[in-house]
């Protein structure tokens, strides 16, 4: 089986340093380096097709541009790139939704797939209008996803839920392909969502026996539904020819942190309710020192960024080291960004996924030859 790679669409904004934001934090004014314009982004849609990510994804929320505009019109200037496209339930109804990700497909040549946000903040889901708490955001997700699954199977739908409520709900077409429907939580709530409706969990870059724990969780779960996953993770990368250029890439990210922006954005991080994000913040402790947690698995994006906030660093062949353990846990798809977009993009691509095809665990989506890297020695 082939490994799955996903690229980042930045619609935060791009930059030379870390556009920080996300979970109830603003983007950070890095963000306005490179400004999220449909030609930058198409520019970065444009050099992971041709590396060979399978998609791209697209965060939601107040910080950053709207996914589904966004993806539409980039759409345009990639012809094979799939966009994961993430939003929200509790902004547009079940059957609306459908009927979007139906009409995505057709225009786009069968090229969506959705990461389902249940939204971990109440106090941006407020600002949407949802006043639901945390656990009703989850159970209201499950109603929906029971909708829309339904409607994508042709069926008329009557669901009299907790939260929504459709009478004689169908579509004049289905998608076709069906999207995938891709989902994180760490809450025994989002669990058993994910057990009954998913098609690929996704967790957080935590180092590999903390994932290990988490993938054997839901596999178990979902054994209960009579349901398999695939399994993805979410990762920053800073790959380089050797491991020294990589680790001084990482330094000099984190020589550029401001420490009133760090204050401000753990401050606000801090008061998040997601369980996820509790997990990321455990790791490196709101301090800069002892942020290697794992062999190659640095915490310090996490420092001004709300979600994913680790990243691989190291060489071509330490990274992908760590991406063959992460698959022998059970992850098979990754979903990856880097500092700016575009050069991390063709810094993995051309260094780290020729090395994972000469290790027979990756192919081009395109069927294109990969050449296996030179090995060039380096001066002692």
């Amino acid at each position: 089986m082939s490994l799955t790679f996903h690229w980042f669409l930045p619609t935060n904004g791009d930059s030379r340093h870390v556009v920080g934001g996300g979970h109830g934090t603003p983007a950070t004014a890095s963000g306005r380096d490179r400004p999220p314009t449909v030609a930058y982004l198409s520019q970065i849609a444009q050099a992971a097709e041709d590396l060979g990510f399978v998609g791209a994804l697209t965060p939601t929320g107040a910080w950053c541009e709207d996914a589904w505009l966004t993806t539409a019109m980039v759409s345009r200037h990639t012809e094979r790139l799939k966009f994961l496209v993430a939003f929200r339930p509790g902004s547009v109804s079940p059957t609306l939704a459908a009927q979007m990700a139906s009409t995505f497909q057709r225009q786009s040549g069968g090229r969506l797939l959705l990461n389902v946000v249940t939204g971990g903040e109440s106090q941006e889901q407020r600002a949407y209008g949802d006043f639901l708490d945390k656990d009703a955001r989850y159970r209201r997700t499950g109603e929906f996803l029971e909708i829309v699954r339904g409607l994508w199977e042709g069926k008329s739908v009557d669901l009299h839920g907790e939260h929504l409520r459709v009478e004689d709900a169908k579509l004049g077409r289905v998608p076709d392909p069906v999207p995938e429907i891709y989902f994180g939580g760490s809450s025994p709530v989002a669990g058993e969502v994910a057990a009954r409706h998913v098609d690929v969990y996704l967790t957080w870059g935590e180092p590999p026996a903390q994932v290990a724990r988490k993938i054997a969780w839901i596999r178990e779960l979902a054994a209960g539904q009579g349901r398999t996953l695939r399994f993805g993770i979410r990762l920053h990368v800073i790959t380089r020819d050797t491991a020294e250029q990589a680790w001084a890439e990482a330094r000099r990210l984190l020589d550029g942190f401001d420490p009133e922006t760090v204050r401000s954005v753990q401050a606000g991080l801090t008061r998040s309710e997601s369980e996820g994000q509790r997990r990321m913040l455990a790791l490196h402790g709101g301090g800069r020192d002892g942020l290697e947690i794992h062999p190659n698995l640095w915490a310090g994006i996490g420092l001004v960024r709300g979600g994913a906030g680790t990243a691989l660093v190291g060489s071509h062949d330490e990274v992908a080291e760590r991406i063959e353990e992460y698959h022998a846990l059970g992850i098979d798809e990754f979903v990856l960004s880097g500092y700016p977009h575009l050069e991390e993009a063709y810094w993995f691509g051309e260094g780290v996924l020729p090395r994972l095809a000469a290790r027979g665990l990756w192919r081009h989506p395109a069927g294109t030859t990969v050449a296996a890297p030179p090995q060039v020695p380096f001066a002692s």
